[in-house]
């Protein structure tokens, strides 16, 4: 008498990976997401190669783990993958302060973001 096993999140032909506390704010995480949803991978990486944004290194990290994860758990074809979905959430904000003058207080915010990624298997058509 055991229990069922969990159904997937995802779907057959699907991959996913999650990071979580990355030290930027979700607007700016979004602007990396946004550029690499729904290009191939190969594509998706030599853009975030050569992406400017500070961020785009972790989100470089985040996609080789989903394509990681769609050869090795889910016997997925590399070369067939695009990224079917990158969306970003909001984490926790650390609340620090400075002081500033007349006694008063300067709140310094400082967001975390957390990233979602999922790989999904196409067929190339001829």
């Amino acid at each position: 008498m055991s229990k069922d096993k969990n159904p997937r999140r995802v779907a057959d032909n699907e991959a996913m990976a999650k990071t979580r506390m990355l030290r930027t704010s979700p607007q700016k995480l979004n602007l990396v997401a946004q550029m690499i949803r729904g290009k191939s991978v190969d594509k998706a990486l030599v853009d975030l190669t050569f992406s400017k944004k500070r961020i785009a290194q972790d989100v470089k990290k985040c996609l080789q783990s989903a394509i990681a994860n769609a050869e090795n758990n889910h016997n997925l074809d590399v070369d067939e993958l695009i990224v079917a979905e990158a969306f970003v959430g909001k984490n926790l904000t650390m609340k620090r302060g400075r002081p500033r003058a007349r006694g008063r207080f300067g709140k310094i915010i400082k967001p975390f973001a957390e990233l979602t990624i999922k790989v999904r298997q196409v067929e190339e058509q001829a």
